[in-house]
């Protein structure tokens, strides 16, 4: 299942499993703890954490979510970020992430909601800690099936690699334009290659096997069959659903390495498989062309089969094309830059 990044109330989100970034004492603290422990019922939470306590950094303990939408809550102790150790911090807190998932699947959840764990008053640099959290649950979700959102609740708890930022940025003051003309839609590469041969087609059926042209003046000659020009390109046709499931075969990957690398829900991708004329939007057929790693002028074409195009008056769109372009083919890292910028995400 998808791995998103959104925006919001953690205390408000309708999963089965939210994350506390708890203390070892698991003691009611300030930040997201607080808020948890506030919405939850701070009497009846504290009751429960008291019954598991205390717990190693890097572990996790799950109690009920009482007054939360949340069915549970994931109690995960992160490190205190030590910057003269920061292998040892880098493993807890992955500890923490994979442990806090075990919980959750142990426990049956479908869904689980995370906070930038330690990147509060555990003094964690962001980046890092998105680099850690985003790590390490893209390694659990290679061997389990589970809903997995990062909660961000302002700006300022998130931060993407500066340069990274920076390389983006730089992109877009070069392509991102307004069109103010209306372009032709480019032709896909089968239907340029129809064209080339309608000429000869022409000639076929007008001269084989059919009455000669050189027949005595005021002869009539049998006229030759029309060929429409669609019909040639409507039989060339092929729809989203069967290029992706060609180009899936083509790759040699597995149908779950592609529909996980493009972070798709697998309950989404038998959609796909199972109806040849599904209509998908765009976010998730740039997500395959990016897990299938194709090259820009290939994305633009598999674009076309759903009948969408990219664009340099979009954002979004030039967002994406600098990633492809640079053969950067990581649909986890284009979300984070996709969420700086207040961008759909891709898939998810």
């Amino acid at each position: 299942m998808p791995f998103t990044i959104v925006r919001q109330d953690i205390t408000q989100m309708d999963v089965d499993a939210i994350v506390n970034a708890a203390n070892t004492g698991l003691e009611m603290g300030g930040g997201v703890c607080g808020a948890i422990f506030r919405a939850a019922g701070p009497k009846q939470l504290q009751a429960a954490c008291d019954r598991l306590a205390p717990i190693q950094t890097g572990d996790a303990v799950i109690t009920p979510g009482f007054a939360l939408p949340a069915k549970y809550v994931i109690h995960a102790a992160g490190p205190v970020y030590r910057p003269w150790d920061t292998e040892n911090s880098e493993l807890l807190l992955r500890a923490a992430y994979t442990n806090s998932l075990k919980r959750a699947i142990e426990n049956n959840c479908e869904s689980v909601a995370f906070p930038l764990i330690s990147s509060g008053t555990y003094g964690y640099p962001k980046d890092e800690a998105l680099r850690v959290a985003t790590s390490a649950i893209r390694d659990f979700l290679d061997r389990h099936d589970i809903d997995v959102r990062l909660v961000v609740f302002d700006k300022e708890s998130f931060a993407v690699s500066e340069e990274l930022l920076g390389e983006v940025a730089s992109y877009i003051d070069e392509h991102f334009v307004v069109e103010r003309t209306v372009s032709r839609r480019r032709l896909l590469d089968i239907e340029r290659e129809a064209l080339e041969d309608i000429p000869a087609i022409l000639s076929q059926q007008a001269f084989s096997g059919a009455p000669q042209a050189t027949a005595a003046l005021g002869q009539a000659s049998t006229p030759a069959p029309s060929v429409r020009l669609e019909d040639i390109v409507g039989n060339l046709d092929e729809s989203f659903a069967s290029t992706l499931l060609r180009l899936i075969d083509a790759s040699g990957k597995t149908d779950p390495e592609i529909y996980n690398r493009a972070n798709i829900d697998r309950r989404l991708f038998s959609k796909i498989r199972s109806n040849p004329r599904y209509t998908p939007s765009k976010p998730t057929v740039i997500a395959f062309a990016i897990a299938l790693e194709l090259t820009l002028g290939q994305t633009e074409d598999l674009l076309e089969r759903a009948g969408f195009a990219l664009s340099h008056a979009r954002l979004f769109d030039v967002i994406v094309e600098y990633f492809i372009a640079s053969g950067k083919c990581d649909v986890y890292e284009i979300n984070e830059v996709l969420f700086a910028y207040d961008q759909p995400l891709l898939a998810g």
